[in-house]
C-alpha cells in the first residue's frame, strides 16, 4: 500500500510528512523539486508538494486574441503563463509518483483555492476523483496527525465553488480586458492592454465615487472657542457648550463677556463603564490593525501570515471567524507561549484565572476558526514577521482578559453666565488593556478634582477659526473593509484586487487616489456598460456562490448564467466600441504623459519631466521651459521605476521614489547638490 499526499506548498509538505513520521523522514530532490518518503505503521507515504496552482483555465481551440470567448478548458500553468515555468518540474514529480500510488489523500489548504488545486492535481495528473481529504487549521504535529487519522471524503462543495469562481473571474476578466483593449487598437491602431475584472471593476467605481464626493465637497468656515482655566499647577481646557458657532461674531461677544471673569464649577458627573476585549482577529482585522500599527499593506499582511502558518506558528490566516473553539487548547496555548520570555508575565496571568473564555464576535467561519498562535516557538523571523507574530499573540492574549473599567468625568464651568465642557477620561482597572497595550488606542484625559462651587482662573479665551473637511480617502485597509461591508470579494481576494489596481495605474497614493486613467474607465464605462461597474451584479454572484456550497445551485447553472449575463454586457460594449476607444485612448495618453511628470522646475515653475537622451539613451529630469531658455536639469538612477514623492524640504527640488525589484522602495531628493546629501558624501 502507497499513499500519495498531495500538499499545496513544499513547507507545508515536510511539516506534514514530518508529524507522520515521528520526525523519520526521507527528503528526495527532483532538480529544485522535493518529495518527502516515509513508513507509519508499515504503510509508505509519499507527500508531494505542488506550488500552488499547476493548473489555469485558458481559452478553448485557437481564435485568436477576440471576444467574446466562452469556451475554456484547463491546461498546465506552465504551458500557458511564462511565469508558470517553474511549476513544470512539480508537474513532473506528480506524473511519475502517482504511477507508484494507489492510494490519495488531499492535504492542501482548506479553502476554495486549495480545493481547487488538490482536485485539478488528481484528476488531471494522477487520473482518479477517488480520494480522501485532510482537514486542519494549523500545521503543528498534534493537528496534522489528527486530521491524517480522521480523513473524510473529497470537500466538493468547496471544489465546486472554487471551479465556479475560476470560471466567472476568468470569463469576466478575459472578455472586458481585451474589449477594452480592442476598443483602443481599433481607434488609433495603438496597443496598450487595459484590464478589469469581475470584482476589480465595482472596486474602482467605489473609489471614483469617493473622489467625486471629495471634489464636489466645498468647506465651510466655523468657530469654535475654548477657555483656558487654571487651579493651582493644572491647566484646563474647556469647549465653549455651542460646539460650533456659524460666524465669528457671536464668540467674539461672548469673548468679551467672559475675559477678566472667574470660571466656577457648575456641574460635575462621573460615570464608570466596561470596555470589553476585543474579538479574535479574522482575517479583515487583523489587515486593518496590521496597516494601523506597522502601516503594512493588506496584502504585505497575508503573506507575512501565511508564512507564519507554513512555518506552524499561526493559524490558517485566509478566515472569516471571530471565534475561538475550546478544541484548539486555549491553556496549554497559553502555557507554550510562556516559554517565550516576552509573553510570560501575560501568560502566567491568564493562566491564574479560574476560567479561560475568550470575548467571541459573531463573524463566523465553517472551514476554519479566528486567527491564533499556536504556541511553538519562533525559530527565525524576519523583523517584519517578528511584528505580525507578536501581534496576533497579543491579540490571542487579551481576548481572554477581564472588561477594562473606564471613568468619564464631565464638568461644566459658568464663565459670567456662559457654559463650558471640559472632559476627563482615564482608566481605573486595564485588565485586557494590559496585555494589548502597545498596539490599542485609548484616550488618558485626568482632570484634577473639582467640587461644584470651585473657582478657577481664566487665563484666555481662544476663537478658533476652522473649515468642514472633505470626506477621508480610503487607505487600503479601510478600502478592504468596505469590499467585506458590501460582500465583494473573498476574504482571500480582497488584497489582491486592491493591488492589481495599483499595478494597472488607476489608483495612486497611500491615501488612495483615482488616476486620470481609472476615472476614465469609470467614466466610459458607466455611460455605455453600466453593468461591469455594478456591485448589484458581483454581489449576486457572490450569493449565488454561497448556493453552490450549500447545494441550493450547481455550479454549471451558475456559470452558464454568468455567460448569458456577459453576452448581453459585451454586445452593448460592441455597439459603442468606437466611443470608448475614442474616449480611453485620450485618457492614456493624458496618463502616460503625466507619469513622466515629477514635479515644479524651481527656477521657472513649469514642468520637471523624465527625458531620455536619443543620444546616450540614459534617462533624467529636464524642463520642459528648454525651449524658452530653461536649462535646469538633474540626473536620475538609472535602474527601477521613478515615482513623484513631493518637495525636498531642505532644497526645494522634486523627491522621487526609486522601486527596485528585491529592495526596499528608497526616497530621495533628485539635486545632486542638495545640503541634505552631505552625509552620503562623506
Amino acid at each position: 500500500m502507497t499513499t500519495l499526499i498531495i500538499s499545496e506548498k513544499p513547507n507545508a509538505a515536510e511539516r506534514i510528512a514530518t508529524a507522520l513520521s515521528n520526525g523519520n523522514v526521507k527528503k528526495e530532490k527532483n532538480g529544485k523539486a522535493v518529495w518527502f518518503e516515509i513508513n507509519r505503521n508499515g504503510e509508505k507515504i509519499l507527500v508531494v508538494p505542488a506550488v500552488g496552482h499547476l493548473f489555469t483555465l485558458k481559452q478553448k481551440g485557437d481564435d485568436g486574441w477576440i471576444y467574446p470567448v466562452f469556451e475554456t478548458e484547463w491546461a498546465p500553468s506552465f504551458e500557458v503563463n511564462k511565469s508558470s515555468a517553474f511549476s513544470k518540474i512539480y508537474f513532473n514529480n506528480f506524473k511519475r509518483l502517482s504511477k507508484l500510488a494507489n492510494k490519495f489523500v488531499v492535504a492542501t489548504d482548506y479553502d476554495y483555492e486549495g480545493s481547487v488545486i488538490g482536485y485539478n492535481i488528481l484528476r488531471f495528473i494522477c487520473g482518479t476523483e477517488d480520494a480522501k481529504r485532510m482537514k486542519f487549521s494549523t500545521l503543528t504535529p498534534d493537528e496534522l496527525r489528527e486530521s491524517y487519522e480522521n480523513v473524510m471524503d473529497l470537500d466538493f462543495p468547496q471544489i465546486n465553488v472554487g471551479i465556479a469562481r475560476h470560471k466567472l473571474d476568468w470569463l469576466y476578466g478575459i472578455n472586458i480586458s481585451r474589449a477594452l483593449t480592442l476598443a483602443i487598437k481599433k481607434h488609433k491602431n495603438y496597443f496598450k492592454v487595459l484590464s478589469t475584472g469581475r470584482v476589480q471593476g465595482p472596486t474602482l467605481k467605489i473609489i471614483s465615487k469617493k473622489e467625486e464626493e471629495i471634489e464636489k465637497f466645498v468647506p465651510e468656515k466655523y468657530w469654535e472657542m475654548e477657555a483656558h482655566l487654571k487651579l493651582d499647577e493644572s491647566e484646563i481646557i474647556a469647549q465653549h457648550e455651542e460646539g460650533r458657532f456659524k460666524n465669528n461674531q457671536d464668540p467674539l461677544s461672548i469673548k468679551k463677556k467672559c475675559e477678566n471673569s472667574d470660571a466656577i464649577v457648575f456641574k460635575v458627573t462621573k460615570r464608570k463603564y466596561k470596555q470589553n476585549p476585543p474579538y479574535p482577529f479574522d482575517l479583515t482585522t487583523l489587515q486593518t490593525e496590521a496597516y494601523s500599527a506597522f502601516g503594512f499593506s493588506p496584502t504585505q499582511t497575508l503573506n507575512l501570515a501565511q508564512s507564519l502558518y507554513e512555518s506552524g506558528l499561526i493559524s490558517y490566516p485566509r478566515t472569516s471567524s471571530q471565534k475561538l473553539p475550546e478544541k484548539i487548547g486555549y491553556k496549554n496555548i497559553i502555557k507554550n507561549l510562556r516559554k517565550q520570555r516576552e509573553y510570560k508575565r501575560l501568560a502566567d496571568m491568564l493562566l491564574g484565572m479560574s476560567k479561560l473564555k475568550p470575548n467571541e464576535g459573531k463573524k463566523t467561519d465553517s472551514a476554519h476558526p479566528s486567527i491564533f498562535p499556536t504556541g511553538e516557538r519562533p525559530k527565525e523571523l524576519t523583523t517584519q514577521e517578528k511584528k505580525l507574530y507578536d501581534l496576533i499573540v497579543r491579540r490571542f492574549l487579551a481576548v481572554f482578559g477581564g472588561p477594562a473599567i473606564r471613568e468619564v468625568v464631565d464638568v461644566t464651568f459658568d464663565i459670567n453666565g456662559e457654559k463650558f465642557l471640559a472632559k476627563g477620561k482615564r482608566t481605573v482597572e486595564k485588565n485586557w488593556i494590559e496585555f494589548y497595550e502597545k498596539y490599542v488606542k485609548y484616550d488618558e484625559q485626568v482632570l484634577p478634582e473639582l467640587q461644584r462651587g470651585d473657582v478657577l482662573k481664566v487665563l484666555k479665551i481662544d476663537i478658533l477659526e476652522k473649515e468642514t473637511q472633505p470626506p477621508k480617502r480610503y487607505t487600503e485597509a479601510s478600502l478592504v473593509r468596505k469590499l467585506e461591508k458590501l460582500g465583494l470579494g473573498t476574504k482571500a481576494t480582497r488584497a489582491t484586487i486592491i493591488k492589481t489596481l495599483f499595478d494597472r495605474g488607476y489608483i495612486k497614493d497611500k491615501k488612495i487616489r483615482i488616476t486620470s486613467l481609472g476615472k476614465s474607465i469609470v467614466k466610459t464605462l458607466d455611460k455605455y456598460c453600466p453593468e461591469i461597474l455594478s456591485e448589484r451584479l458581483t454581489r449576486k454572484f457572490e450569493e449565488d456562490m454561497e448556493g453552490i456550497e450549500n447545494g441550493r445551485y450547481k455550479k454549471e447553472d451558475v456559470i452558464e448564467n454568468a455567460k448569458n449575463v456577459l453576452e448581453k454586457i459585451l454586445e452593448e460594449f460592441k455597439k459603442n466600441e468606437e466611443k470608448i476607444g475614442e474616449e480611453l485612448y485620450d485618457a492614456l495618453i493624458e496618463t502616460k504623459n503625466n507619469s513622466y511628470i515629477i514635479g515644479k522646475c524651481p527656477e521657472c515653475g513649469r514642468n520637471l519631466r523624465i527625458i531620455r537622451s536619443k543620444r546616450t539613451g540614459k534617462r533624467f529630469v529636464g524642463c520642459e521651459g528648454y525651449k524658452d531658455g530653461c536649462r535646469v536639469s538633474y540626473p536620475l538612477p538609472q535602474v527601477g521605476k521613478i515615482e513623484p514623492a513631493g518637495v525636498c524640504k531642505v532644497c526645494g527640488a522634486p523627491m522621487i521614489k526609486l522601486i527596485r525589484k528585491g529592495k526596499r522602495p528608497w526616497v530621495l531628493c533628485i539635486n545632486p547638490n542638495c545640503p541634505s546629501k552631505k552625509d552620503d558624501k562623506n
